[in-house]
């Protein structure tokens, strides 16, 4: 007789992350993949009014690290860096170190996700702002997932319209 397997929540939302950021999701190319087409002379181009590539790539670092605090259990609030942090004048010394910052946060979250107790994801998480709806842990994870497929999309979408 054949045992089945039953992934726990842990495993099946770091699969779910993983697979966005060097993966094969199903929508097409993971994060890391699109990144990996941006130069540092694309990542400061700016188009029309769109946030350039660089404050895309900052607002994921941020707002990745404000999921770790969530799932830390500390109250749920705007990034610590700021929504959409100003990267400065380019550089490419910080372009790149951006983009390790970008992998390292993602690591971290990773292991948080593997760590955080399996019977604490349905529960909600620390919010007192009383401004937005409380969601699950389970939720911010899989919506925190969505806002980085939406951001690499934008990515992608500004690449195009810069390198034609």
């Amino acid at each position: 007789m054949t045992k089945l397997y039953i992934m726990t929540i842990n495993e099946k939302l770091q699969q779910e992350l993983e697979k966005v950021l060097s993966g094969q999701p199903w929508y097409g190319e993971p994060i890391y993949a699109i990144l990996d087409k941006v130069t540092f002379e694309s990542a400061y181009e700016r188009t029309g009014r769109a946030h350039t590539v660089v404050e895309v790539i900052m607002h994921m670092v941020s707002w990745t690290e404000e999921v770790i605090d969530r799932l830390n259990e500390k109250p749920a609030s705007l990034p610590v860096s700021g929504d959409w942090p100003q990267p400065g004048e380019p550089n490419e010394k910080k372009w790149k170190m951006w983009i390790d910052d970008l992998k390292l946060v993602n690591v971290n979250l990773l292991q948080t996700i593997r760590d955080f107790p399996e019977n604490k994801w349905d529960e909600p998480i620390i919010d007192e702002r009383e401004t937005e709806p409380v969601t699950s842990y389970k939720e911010l994870v899989y919506g925190f997932i969505q806002h980085q497929i939406y951001h690499a999309g934008q990515i992608a979408v500004l690449l195009r319209a810069i390198n034609g």
